[in-house]
């Protein structure tokens, strides 16, 4: 509970602590916090190398490894997180599946930027679209998601699917987004999570963690074990309340989060007041 008297409030947990001014009503103090000072590689350098060595693999492997249930993800978040007049801007795009899907949602009739450093995610990216027909509307910008090349308030939507947990400085990345939206426009967040069932979270951990990693690396052949990167960098992340605090700590509003598939993924949407 908050203290009535208004003080400065401490939260503290495994991964994460907070504090912040009840009587100023807004965030002061964001940061991750871990009980084991080892954290997950997430410099640029490492992650770019990482899923560039994937991209060739990396659509087929998702649909696999998540029974191809990864198409249903980004259809619910192009649903309920919808443009209504443009551009849209999709960071850490990958191989533009989320892009695409907002591609086909307004059925080519806004203009669509799908950025992300990983030169050779792009280039799958740029062919599938090509397929889709979508070249005429669909733009793709290898950019830093820390550093976008886009002036302030250009964006009525910017998304992410899969990708905010690979940025090195989460925070920063959701400035940048936040920074190149418009007023009054959204920002969708899609992100792995864990189920909150204990029976169904420790047979999901399970698999997350042994079965999942060995397939992905078998399959993908990845010199930098990019599929033990996943649930690790999914465990340290925050999830739920605590990446919702962050959210408002960016001057972020109305931010809600929706969690799918028994929790196993969590869609969070705000609006840029």
């Amino acid at each position: 509970m908050y203290p009535v008297d208004g003080s400065v409030f401490h939260g503290f947990c495994s991964e994460i602590s907070f504090e912040f001014d009840l009587d100023e009503g807004r965030s002061l103090l964001f940061r991750y916090a871990r009980d084991r000072r080892e954290m997950v590689d997430k410099t640029a350098q490492r992650v770019q190398k990482m899923f560039s060595g994937v991209a060739r693999h990396y659509d087929r492997l998702n649909h696999l490894l998540s029974l191809n249930t990864d198409r249903y993800w980004r259809w619910k978040t192009v649903r309920q997180v919808p443009p209504r007049h443009g551009p849209v801007l999709d960071v850490c795009a990958g191989t533009g599946d989320l892009a695409l899907g907002y591609f086909r949602y307004t059925e080519g009739t806004l203009d669509i930027y799908a950025a992300d450093f990983c030169h050779e995610m792009l280039e799958i990216g740029k062919e599938k679209s090509g397929k889709a027909g979508a070249l005429q509307c669909m733009r793709f910008i290898e950019a830093d998601a820390e550093r976008l090349p886009f002036p302030d308030n250009t964006f009525e939507l910017v998304s992410v699917a899969f990708g905010l947990r690979n940025i090195a400085d989460t925070e920063r990345g959701l400035r940048e987004m936040t920074r190149v939206c418009q007023s009054g426009g959204k920002i969708a967040v899609l992100e792995f999570s864990m189920p909150r069932f204990p029976l169904l979270k420790k047979m999901y951990a399970f698999y997350f963690q042994r079965v999942l990693p060995y397939i992905g690396q078998k399959l993908s052949r990845s010199s930098q074990e990019a599929y033990h990167y996943l649930p690790e960098s999914v465990l340290e992340f925050p999830e739920g309340e605590q990446l919702a605090q962050l959210m408002r700590h960016c001057d972020l509003v109305d931010v809600h989060w929706n969690r799918m598939t028994a929790g196993v993924v969590t869609l969070y949407s705000a609006t840029k007041p």
